[in-house]
């Protein structure tokens, strides 16, 4: 090289110029990649007739195949050996077998799956080679195998299918995350607010529950404003199918079958031992019949004949009930009206007199059975908790909860199944709620729930500009997730001849809420507000007048809320500019009911505006002998706890309520502190509202003549599973923030309570706690 000439950086291989015609110098380096290890799986024996219920229930009532004997023994030997001991506990069992089955079916397989077939032979090969430690990681490489695909060619290749339906499991997992990429939120995927999603009542899923496969389905007919009588029937049915299912498999209905595989020694022993533990066996109407004097439990539905006696009816029939002599259960803890389906226990008489025909008499006429039921107890059939209803196991594992069993596969919102967006949506939350406690984190994870907002009256207007203003005083990172405005809107029934005007002045109500909106722009860029109608707002109260109107109901019109809109979109705009990021804050006009879905299936929040205590008192059942009820004036509590009750960490546990007490931000006196906590019967109504709803896993368990529901739309009122929260906006009822079965129930009362002038109220949730908190203050 010549003097001076600057040297070329050596490369550490080079390749020669002729390395076309000849070996390179130096050989090139290949990339190894690691296999993951697998988890070690212990290998077990497990029995054929162990694995038949499960696979009966996956294989034939989910997915109408049927297994033969040896397919039954293969699937038995191969889970036992990459499954291991944890296939039943974790429910690794049910996701091969379901897996399997999708996978049969996709690639045109028998009915019958044989067991001797190379289809299954390939098809379990395939399966061990996504596993590891039991669990499938990767179905959608399961799909691309060649080899699943059944058929030969004419030259005993194997044909392949170029068009592959997608997985359930993956199709209903990436739901929420499509929707993140579809809104342009993929730079806030950090976020917690853009994992919330809204769900009207219109939108949700239209399940209904096959009695005979038991199991969810969908409702394949398209929904109608003015459907088939039959339709009225069935939604009927399904309210009753739903009850009685969970009632059997509560433990107080299910008979003990230890009695029958021990010696008589040990069967009088353990006899003894199980007389305090009766289990309770529900009888059907129809076979009252010649078992006169005979002692039952009966489950049906309360109805009221034409004749104007009560009745008890179910599938099979309806009978006269009596409830001279019966006892609430529990006594002052619950409503009982028509329309509930309840558990009632007494005894059947028949009719002694065959003289005489008229509509008066219990002779069983039209389906109804002769005679009468006397009742000697009433009771609502008893919730289920969420975990139960979907399989929940917490494998305490990384903090983490898995599905085995139950209804784990049902998508009920539409945003995925438990068992199968669950498990990650779960990791999600753990890593954006649970991994950053600090301040900052807790109080931006919240939802502000605010009701009765009336926008017709200055007092509202000057409380709800308070109230933003108190979130508004923190810096941008701390703003809550959501607002959450029920109503009604204005006062009185609009379009109805009502001192609220017509449209244009709806519209102007809102036009000043859009301006109280704009005075506060980090909130509208960073917070998303939910508008809940009630029954005076339009376009329904142009029809009932402020009445009791259809359910579900179209949420708020878009015409007469645009000014709103335009000051989200010119709070974002200005975000974008100023930070080149777009804004998350918008403005949605749900239905009545409606849902909101957080980090897809694992938080489920209702949503619901009605007067539903004072409906509760018209039209409940009055029992003998019973004290009546005390007024509120003449309950006032002699001791901030009364007896039975304890309070911990801001809260009053009491059986199976755990109440949370009002903390007002601004300092107020003793004297009104106490109010805050509620009196004796304050807190007695409120718990006697969510035992009602809540057992009756219903959100309008009325009559069609007190509470009109549209038949193609009932399933939208199902409280099945259980939310984890759940709003009940009733103007007419005490505040209260309480749990029941899991369920935090909620009802943040009117902004502006009559009682309290000066100050507003609302409700404070937090997302990580799964709990809210009434709040207070001056304005």
């Amino acid at each position: 090289m010549a003097a001076g000439a600057t040297s070329l950086p050596q490369c550490p291989d080079p390749l020669p110029s002729s390395s076309a015609f000849d070996a390179p110098v130096h050989p090139i380096k290949q990339l190894i990649v690691s296999k993951p290890s697998d988890a070690s799986v212990l290998p077990i024996l497990l029995p054929a007739p162990t694995l038949r219920p499960l696979a009966f229930r996956t294989f034939t009532k989910k997915h109408d195949l049927t297994l033969t004997s040896s397919a039954l023994q293969n699937f038995a030997t191969f889970i036992g050996k990459h499954c291991g001991s944890g296939w039943r506990e974790e429910g690794l069992a049910e996701s091969v077998l379901d897996v399997a089955a999708k996978t049969w079916k996709k690639n045109g397989g028998s009915v019958i799956v044989p067991g001797d077939s190379e289809e299954l032979a390939a098809l379990l090969q395939n399966l061990a080679k996504c596993m590891i430690g039991g669990r499938i990681v990767d179905q959608r490489s399961l799909t691309r195998q060649s080899s699943l695909t059944f058929g030969e060619g004419p030259q005993g290749n194997t044909v392949t299918s170029e068009h592959h339906a997608p997985d359930e499991g993956q199709s209903s997992r990436g739901t929420m995350t499509e929707n993140v990429e579809e809104n342009g939120y993929g730079l806030h995927k950090n976020e917690p607010r853009v994992w919330l999603k809204v769900i009207s009542a219109f939108e949700q899923p239209r399940l209904f529950y096959n009695a005979a496969k038991k199991h969810f389905e969908t409702i394949n007919t398209r929904p109608s404003l003015l459907p088939d009588p039959s339709h009225k029937t069935q939604m009927f049915r399904n309210r009753y199918h739903l009850i009685h299912q969970r009632l059997l498999r509560n433990d107080a209905f299910q008979a003990s079958s230890v009695l029958t595989s021990h010696s008589r020694q040990m069967q009088d022993l353990l006899a003894a031992k199980t007389l305090s533990q009766k289990a309770y066996k529900i009888t059907q109407i129809s076979n009252l019949l010649g078992r006169n004097g005979s002692s039952h439990v009966l489950l049906g539905m309360l109805t009221m004949s034409p004749t104007g006696t009560l009745t008890l009816s179910d599938l099979t029939g309806s009978i006269v009930v009596d409830i001279q002599y019966a006892r609430p259960v529990p006594e002052d803890g619950v409503w009982f009206t028509p329309g509930m389906i309840v558990l009632v226990e007494g005894i059947y008489e028949e009719q002694a007199s065959t003289v005489g025909s008229g509509l008066g008499e219990d002779r069983g006429i039209g389906g109804s059975i002769g005679g009468k039921f006397l009742a000697f107890s009433v009771g609502g059939p008893p919730s289920e908790r969420r975990d139960a209803t979907l399989g929940l196991i917490d494998t305490e594992r990384d903090g983490l909860v898995n599905s085995s069993g139950g209804f784990g596969w049902v998508d009920f919102l539409g945003v995925g199944s438990e068992r199968s967006a669950g498990p990650e949506m779960r990791k999600l939350e753990q890593q954006l709620l649970y991994h950053h406690k600090t301040s900052t984190a807790e109080s931006k994870n919240k939802i502000i729930i605010m009701g009765e907002v009336n926008l017709d009256s200055e007092k509202n207007l000057q409380a709800l500009k308070k109230v933003l203003s108190l979130y508004a005083a923190e810096p941008a990172e701390r703003v809550p997730t959501a607002f959450v405005l029920l109503g009604n809107f204005v006062q009185h029934a609009v379009l109805a001849g009502g001192g609220s005007g017509g449209s244009i002045d709806y519209k102007e109500y809102f036009d000043s809420l859009a301006a109280i909106l704009s005075e506060f722009p980090t909130i509208l860029q960073m917070a998303t507000f939910i508008f809940v109608p009630g029954d005076n707002d339009p376009w329904a109260s142009a029809f009932s007048a402020g009445a009791a109107t259809i359910l579900p109901r179209r949420g708020l019109p878009e015409v007469l809320t645009t000014r709103v809109k335009r000051a989200f979109a010119l709070a974002n705009a200005e975000a974008e500019k100023s930070s080149g990021k777009k804004g998350l804050g918008e403005a949605i006009w749900s239905t009545n009911p409606s849902r909101l879905a957080l980090f897809g299936p694992v938080q489920e929040i209702v949503l619901f505006r009605d007067n539903i205590s004072s409906r509760l008192r018209r039209n409940t059942l009055r029992f003998a002998n019973l004290e009546p009820e005390a007024e509120p004036n003449q309950t006032v509590r002699s001791s901030p706890v009364p007896e039975g009750e304890k309070v911990t960490e801001g809260k009053r546990v009491e059986g199976d309520f755990v109440q949370e007490i009002a903390e007002p931000i601004v300092p107020v006196s003793k004297a009104k502190a106490s109010a805050v906590t509620g009196t004796t019967f304050d807190s007695r109504i409120a718990r006697k509202v969510i035992k009602t709803v809540l057992d009756q896993g219903h959100l309008s368990p009325f009559p069609l003549s007190i509470r009109p529901v549209l038949w193609d739309y009932g399933s939208s009122l199902n409280l099945y599973p259980l939310p984890t929260a759940i709003v009940l906006m009733d103007p007419e009822s005490p505040s209260f923030a309480i749990t029941y079965e899991g369920c935090h129930a909620m009802n943040p009362g009117c902004l502006v309570p009559q009682a309290k002038r000066g100050s507003a109220q609302w409700i404070e949730f937090d997302v990580q706690t799964k709990r809210g908190k009434i709040r207070e203050t001056r304005f």
